[in-house]
């Protein structure tokens, strides 16, 4: 995608599943977007050099999605000024509480905006939310997405009260 704004990272490809639900909000909000694989662990030096020159690229906010030892997101914020939100992936024997204890224990100086296990959809609303503070069209989409959520949960309720109705 041309002048991307926000990076979507994952430190292996099996986390694609729930990092497409990041990739999914940010269509929703019309924000340019890459995806990248890029192993902590495995390219340490590439994740650096991703770091340090993203925001020279236009780079705005920086969502990092990792499982287990998940220090994806620490490693780039650890290079980077830009805001870097962790998502916590559930895998492993601990189902992703390992990965949520790595990516919100950050040391002071060098945060990590945490969401949820799986969260991937609330990182990206949250870049968006970030964004937004500068670029009122992201803005207006995401008020956008809250009425349309809203409308969901009353016409759910209805088909409920319907359902159980006398």
């Amino acid at each position: 995608m041309t002048n991307p704004q926000v990076a979507v990272l994952m430190g292996s490809d099996s986390d694609l599943p729930v990092m497409e639900k990041a990739v999914a909000a940010l269509k929703e909000l019309g924000v340019p977007f890459e995806v990248k694989v890029i192993s902590a662990h495995r390219l340490p030096e590439k994740v650096e050099a991703y770091a340090k020159q993203a925001r020279g690229r236009g780079i705005e906010a920086i969502i990092a999605g990792a499982g287990l030892a998940a220090h994806l997101a620490g490693a780039v914020a650890a290079h980077t000024t830009l805001p870097v939100i962790g998502v916590p992936l559930k895998s492993g024997a601990l189902s992703g509480v390992d990965a949520l204890y790595a990516t919100v224990q950050m040391p002071p100086g060098v945060p990590v905006a945490t969401v949820a296990v799986d969260g991937a959809r609330n990182a990206a609303i949250l870049a968006g939310q970030i964004l937004s503070i500068k670029y009122p069209e992201i803005a207006k989409r995401l008020e956008a997405m809250r009425d349309k959520m809203k409308a969901d949960v009353e016409r759910k309720s209805e088909e409920i009260e319907k359902r159980f109705a006398e």
